[in-house]
């Protein structure tokens, strides 16, 4: 659950500071009502971690830095470039989520609601962004992206 509170922290910096940085104020509110999805992933998770008597990564000011920076560069980029960010970004938040529900006991209900859930409104995201125009990224940035995005879970998972 840290992981996906972690993620949750990166999705709201990416939310926030890509709404902040868009030149269009149709699609600046869109990712304001992304960033309020997020705000209840971090409570959610949160709380779930209280829960579980676990604690968030210790490095969680490094990944909203982090994450703000990607959201505002990506804020900056061309409309169709952001929203397609914003895309490869749920596409493999909702991967993770997927394969965290896998691992996740069957008996632990909660958890499991949570998950799916957060799961079901990465997959809107993921929908809204495509439908406003979100391009393709290349294929060097989205691998990149990946990459990045397991050095963050495998770190976040012990810190």
């Amino acid at each position: 659950m840290r992981v996906n509170h972690v993620g949750a922290v990166c999705a709201q910096a990416l939310s926030t500071a890509q709404s902040m940085a868009t030149r269009n104020a149709d699609l600046s509110e869109k990712l304001k009502a992304a960033a309020r999805d997020e705000t209840d992933h971090l409570a959610w998770t949160q709380q779930r971690l209280a829960e579980l008597g676990a604690r968030p990564s210790l490095l969680n000011p490094l990944w909203y830095v982090g994450s703000f920076a990607m959201g505002w560069l990506a804020g900056r980029s061309s409309e169709s470039m952001g929203l397609g960010f914003v895309v490869e970004t749920e596409r493999q938040v909702e991967q993770h989520l997927d394969g965290h529900l896998d691992r996740l006991p069957a008996a632990d209900e909660r958890s499991r609601t949570i998950v799916q859930q957060m799961k079901a409104d990465e997959a809107r995201h993921a929908h809204d962004a495509q439908q406003s125009g979100g391009s393709d990224l290349p294929g060097p940035l989205r691998w990149a992206m990946r990459a990045a995005a397991v050095v963050m879970t495998r770190t976040a998972h012990r810190l």
